[in-house]
């Protein structure tokens, strides 16, 4: 696995996670709180649009994983 389908995986969790623990409609619902994570998950995303720059695919190489070509969240 590369560090692209990685991260595109992690911040599908993260959305997916923050979403059902912080919405009141979902039966898993802790805190209103979560919708944070979403929102910071999202910004990431954006940023790493714009900069090529992300933070979790830095992690990531780091760690040993390898790298499809550029670094990019979710190209």
């Amino acid at each position: 696995m590369t560090t692209d389908r990685a991260v595109h995986i992690m911040a599908g969790s993260f959305i997916l996670i923050s979403l059902a623990l912080g919405v009141e409609a979902s039966p898993l619902f802790v805190s209103g709180h979560f919708l944070w994570l979403t929102t910071f998950v999202g910004a990431n995303l954006l940023q790493s649009g714009f900069t090529r720059f992300c933070p979790a695919e830095s992690l990531m190489v780091k760690l040993g994983m390898k790298r499809l070509d550029e670094a990019s969240c979710g190209r």
